[in-house]
């Protein structure tokens, strides 16, 4: 992923849109529970909808009007490429299985997308108030405080991280990720398999994690933390080591130092 077009937004924009997001996510932490809710798979999915449809009801409509022109991509499991223009890709629960498992690691996603590039987004945490954002050149942040990432320079020291990007996945994505965790349990410290991604890329973002990596192209786990990591000072690439942009097939952000070795040891997969 490159910043090489900086976006320049108004200066109301992305303050309406950290409103608009950290205001989403107050339904949504009032319908949290610390246990889990629903037995069966139809059950899970109507809390999984119920969730979506609270935050949508207080985000969408503010989002659209805080920027003229721009236009919502619908589907939250979609990947491919958009078409031209200023896209909303926004993920109402990022992380809505942990919700309805009674987990603390979900958040609030909106993310404008011009032209295939991520250009701003905001991540909201309910549960503990921070808010990340970041625009293109203008760095990005965490509740206003610069973030960086890490100077590791050994993959062999770095916490690594991938996960499943949606159910259903094909058996040649299960078994690349299989592979691709046993070859990093062998070139990393600890790899961490979790969802969702924007969780991990965050930690990326702050110098916490070091690697991410997933063989997916589900748009709105992937956008707001490529932006996020890009501007905090990360790569971001697909496992060509091409620069990564939303019709990208796969994902790679990691600590500028270790960015190689972790592609090396992935692209083979």
């Amino acid at each position: 992923m490159t910043t090489a077009m900086p976006f320049d937004p108004d200066a109301t924009l992305l303050s309406a849109v950290t409103a608009a997001v950290e205001d989403a996510g107050v339904p949504l932490q009032k319908r949290y529970t610390t246990h889990a809710r629903g037995m069966s798979l139809e059950e899970v999915v109507g809390e999984i909808h119920a969730n979506d449809d609270a935050v949508l009801a207080v985000l969408r409509e503010p989002l659209l009007r805080a920027r003229a022109g721009s236009q919502w991509a619908e589907d939250e499991l979609a990947g491919g490429a958009l078409p031209p223009g200023e896209w909303w890709v926004v993920d109402p629960v990022e992380g809505n299985i942990n919700h309805v498992h009674g987990m603390p690691d979900w958040a609030v996603t909106a993310t404008l997308v011009r032209d295939n590039q991520p250009v701003l987004t905001v991540v909201h945490l309910p549960l503990t108030g921070d808010t990340y954002t970041a625009t293109a050149g203008g760095g990005a942040h965490l509740n206003g405080r610069t973030l960086t990432v890490s100077a590791k320079s050994d993959l062999g020291a770095a916490l690594i991280g991938t996960g499943q990007a949606r159910p259903g996945e094909s058996t040649d994505t299960f078994r690349r990720i299989g592979q691709s965790v046993t070859a990093m349990l062998a070139a990393g410290l600890v790899v961490r398999v979790s969802v969702p991604a924007t969780l991990q890329l965050i930690h990326i973002a702050a110098g916490r994690m070091d690697a991410f990596w997933q063989f997916s192209d589900v748009r709105s786990g992937l956008v707001a933390g490529a932006l996020l990591v890009a501007e905090a000072g990360g790569t971001v690439t697909d496992l060509d080591g091409k620069p990564w942009h939303a019709a990208s097939r796969d994902f790679l952000a990691a600590a500028p130092k270790i960015h190689t070795t972790a592609l090396d040891v992935l692209s083979s997969i």
